[in-house]
């Protein structure tokens, strides 16, 4: 794979343009921001993130349309001493002002730099302590333009002029020599940049020079023999050193104290950022934990709406997808919307089946890119009115849209909005909601993929039951009508969903081991011979040995012995164990109820269906040799309510 080319690749930190665009706010307020950085192939929530980085052909467009828009050829530079000053929030001053002294802060002037560019390595050297030596070398030749060299010396006089306010305001700026420049044929970019004192600086050296002086001043009086006057001399002298001594150690604890400020508000806006950090990974861990716990999609988009209500400062956030046909998105889940707002997103009606619709959650879904509006005048252009009076209605400022997909495949929309908190949405809140919507996507995915598995593992068993029972009208629907009666007394008894599922797939294939049961014996019209109902009592045994090569698990892996056993009575008289009371399974128990019931409410080619009742009778009457007493009562209490029958 070939690498981008160098204007490509992402060299200049989304803060270098934020001074540009502050400064252009402040001064030349008639500049259209908008279609500045629609012409440079920027965004506004890009240049709002400090995590963003443009490219050498971004800035070279950004810069060329500004100095278009200002008539201000000189810009650049502007733009650089305007980071020193007390209106600009510049990420520059944040760095420089917690050191103290700007040769402090020219002498880690590599490191400082490489938040901000990728395209040159900065090297210092001092000189003095109020002269250094810039070295500028870029990584590559022939990417950087003769402007960004003008915004670098805006630069160094900033970093001055930020630990001389009265200066700045004076337009004294420090004195850059520039004797080589790649421009102009170097090979480098060197500066050398000499500025005045500090007030600390002139303090110390006024300390020094006085204390020195005083000291000769006292030693000639010594070599002179003028005792009398060495007293006073010795006094005077003490005190002029202590009261510049405090002077000083004044000067530097203000110096100390003003950093120490600066570096304070940078610590908490460091460990804001960790919290929020901190916040999202474990928001992340608990949205990965909770759809990988839950298969049904109600589970899945209620859990992740409330985590995202925890976790995140969005106001609101809600849930679309798309409906089968994907001719429209339906809310699925929300927070923070009242009943109002609920009730007004119920009526519209967001259509997926026009290409040519505008409308930003249409057009995030078909075109499968997020959306970030954090100024919804600022985007008439490129939103429908249809968006834009709908943004209206629910009161949104700020908002965020992105598109579930999965696979490919859009299948719905996660959107979050703010109404209350006043910072900007920018890119790592866009990347963040894109993150959630891609788990979204793919739980989803999953959940659609076990439902079908379901399904089908479900219609695979009623073919299974259904190709027994079909060998014999008479007994057609047989299995289907002991699954419902058997499930009917799960619930009856309050077993759990789970335990209820597995007794629905044993029921169903209950009878199974009769395929092996020749029709003549199987379809006899009279009574069975002692040969012949051995014959079929190993049915139930070869039930088990069946469904036993069957891959179930979990509480599946029950099955076989259940339905195996469904021929076991309580007296411990039934086939093919012979198992007693408790040994039998309850399941295997409730399915022996069903089964009988069924039986003999049904017609067979021996006999006539019993009426229901006289079933009732028979079933309390087989009561504890034969069937299980309690499940015996559950089976009539649940068919006399469903029913109403007695």
């Amino acid at each position: 794979m070939n690498p981008s080319p160098p204007q490509d690749r992402p060299l200049y930190n989304s803060r270098i343009i934020d001074s540009y665009i502050r400064l252009a706010r402040l001064r030349y307020p008639y500049v259209n921001i908008g279609e500045l950085l629609q012409y440079a192939g920027m965004k506004g929530y890009e240049v709002a993130d400090q995590a963003h980085w443009f490219t050498q052909d971004q800035i070279n467009r950004f810069y060329e349309r500004l100095v278009q828009l200002t008539g201000n050829p000189h810009i650049s530079r502007e733009a650089g001493r305007y980071a020193a000053s007390p209106e600009a929030l510049g990420a520059m001053r944040q760095y420089v002002l917690g050191l103290i002294g700007a040769s402090n802060a020219f002498g880690i002037l590599n490191k400082t730099t490489a938040n901000f560019t990728r395209s040159s390595i900065y090297e210092s050297r001092r000189i003095s302590s109020n002269k250094v030596e810039i070295t500028v070398t870029p990584q590559e030749d022939g990417l950087e333009q003769p402007f960004q060299c003008e915004n670098r010396i805006g630069f160094f006089e900033a970093v001055v002029l930020i630990f001389n306010p009265s200066h700045s305001h004076a337009h004294r700026f420090p004195d850059i020599q520039h004797p080589e420049c790649i421009f102009k044929g170097g090979k480098v970019c060197r500066y050398f940049i000499t500025w005045e004192k500090s007030h600390t600086d002139i303090l110390r050296k006024v300390k020094n020079g006085t204390i020195l002086l005083l000291a000769f001043m006292n030693l000639a009086l010594i070599m002179l023999g003028q005792w009398a006057y060495l007293d006073t001399s010795l006094l005077a002298s003490l005190c002029l050193a202590l009261l510049l001594i405090v002077a000083v150690d004044r000067s530097e604890k203000n110096e100390m104290m003003a950093s120490l400020a600066h570096t304070k508000d940078s610590n908490e806006d460091l460990l804001n950022q960790i919290n929020i950090n901190y916040n999202n990974a474990l928001m992340t861990n608990e949205i990965g934990r909770t759809v990988g716990a839950f298969t049904e999609k109600e589970d899945i988009l209620t859990n992740v709406i409330e985590i995202m209500k925890k976790r995140l400062e969005y106001d609101r956030g809600l849930i679309f997808l798309a409906n089968r046909e994907e001719t429209r998105l339906e809310l699925q889940a929300s927070y923070g919307y009242g009943p109002e707002q609920l009730g007004c997103l119920a009526r519209m009606s967001f259509r997926l089946d026009r290409p040519v619709a505008k409308g930003v959650l249409s057009r995030a879904y078909r075109e499968q890119r997020p959306f970030l509006v954090n100024d919804l005048q600022g985007e008439e252009e490129s939103l429908s009115s249809r968006s834009l009076t709908f943004a209206k209605m629910l009161e949104i400022r700020s908002f965020i849209c992105c598109p579930i997909i999965c696979e490919g495949t859009s299948m719905g929309i996660l959107a979050a909005d703010t109404i209350k908190n006043k910072r900007p949405l920018i890119e790592s809140d866009m990347s963040l909601l894109m993150g959630i919507a891609s788990m979204i996507g793919i739980s989803l995915r999953n959940s659609a993929l076990i439902d079908a598995g379901v399904r089908q593992f479900k219609s695979l068993l009623q073919v299974l039951a259904a190709s027994i029972d079909a060998r014999d009208s008479l007994t057609a629907g047989h299995s289907e009508k002991v699954t419902e009666y058997a499930l009917g007394t799960c619930k009856e008894i309050g077993l759990a969903a789970d335990y209820c599922e597995m007794i629905r797939v044993a029921a169903l294939l209950h009878d199974y081991g009769k395929i092996g049961v020749p029709d003549d014996i199987l379809k006899k019209k009279g009574k069975l011979t002692t040969e012949e109902f051995e014959i079929v009592k190993e049915h139930a045994a070869s039930t088990a040995e069946i469904l036993g090569k069957v891959n179930f698990e979990g509480i599946y892996s029950q099955v076989p012995e259940i339905a195996g056993a469904h021929h076991e009575k309580m007296d411990g008289s039934g086939y093919p164990r012979g198992l007693k009371g408790e040994e039998i399974p309850l399941g295997a128990r409730i399915i022996a109820v069903s089964d009988y019931f069924e039986s003999v409410t049904a017609k067979r080619h021996y006999r006539d269906p019993l009426p229901v009742d006289e079933a009732f009778a028979l079933l309390r009457q087989e009561s504890g040799g034969h069937l299980d007493k309690k499940l015996v009562e559950a089976l009539i209490s649940y068919y006399s309510r469903t029913y109403k029958q007695g």
